[in-house]
């Protein structure tokens, strides 16, 4: 049986790739803008709506909008990384054969799956720092440690855009992206986006433990709440395993499927 080589990938041929996403973006902010419009809705429809029924969150002693803004924010660099290297690529590998005018060039497969994933965490940051302003300037930001949200959202960016990518090379066509939301819809619900893992049934809770947004909640809103220990060192590690393992099988299932 042949075994696909993945090919090394250096920095500066990557970076020309996310150069020119740059340039698509830079003539049009309207998918960034597009990408603060539904998170700013659940703030104000759910954050702050539900809000004034439930009032100060037990157990925190917190407002509910500023207990449940951290989520939306983590959920905000999930969502925009993710999009970009699902949707995103697909278009340009299925649809627009983008790729295919790129590989006669000096960069390569990996270096096409680094430069997406590298210009997704960027997008994902940008729109991590426009949700956190509005959060601060909303009076939403109850900790100093609000501003470690910005690297976390660059990790979690980087989970789900090398999630998002290995994904990718699985779907046949447009069609089968709702099975992506078979997934992505219920672990935004129930990863305790909107409630604390203790509402659940203890036989349910390391379910909700075992979803990559869980431990993206987690990194934000413990920080944001002024709560900081050694136990966010585990989903650290769990976004660093997710995002690398993704990452190695999807750039050996692009090689093996644009070199074949």
């Amino acid at each position: 049986m042949s075994t696909v080589v993945v090919p090394a990938w250096t920095a500066r041929r990557a970076l020309a790739l996310v150069e020119r996403n740059a340039m698509i973006y830079r003539r049009s902010l309207t998918p960034l803008l597009n990408a603060l419009v539904e998170p700013v809705l659940y703030l104000l429809s759910i954050g702050v709506g539900v809000g004034l029924l439930v009032g100060t969150v037990p157990g925190v002693d917190v407002p509910y909008a500023a207990y449940v803004a951290p989520a939306i924010l983590a959920t905000t660099a999930m969502n925009t990384a993710f999009n970009q290297t699902s949707f995103g690529v697909f278009a340009r590998m299925r649809v627009e054969k983008t790729y295919e005018a790129i590989l006669p060039t000096p960069l390569s497969v990996t270096d096409i799956a680094v430069g997406e994933v590298t210009s997704a965490m960027i997008n994902a940051l940008v729109t991590s720092i426009g949700f956190l302003t509005l959060m601060a300037v909303s009076g939403l930001v109850t900790s100093a440690w609000a501003l470690l949200a910005l690297p976390v959202s660059v990790l979690i960016s980087y989970a789900f855009a090398a999630g998002g990518l290995a994904v990718t090379t699985y779907l046949r066509d447009y069609s089968d992206f709702q099975y992506i939301q078979l997934f992505m819809l219920p672990m935004f619900l129930f990863a305790t986006t909107f409630y604390p893992l203790s509402v659940y049934p203890e036989a349910v809770r390391p379910l909700i433990q075992a979803l990559p947004l869980y431990h993206g909640i987690e990194l934000v809103r413990e920080p944001m709440l002024g709560r900081l220990g050694w136990g966010l060192l585990i989903p650290v590690a769990y976004l660093l395993a997710f995002g690398s393992i993704a990452m190695a099988v999807a750039t050996r299932r692009m090689t093996r499927a644009m070199l074949r």
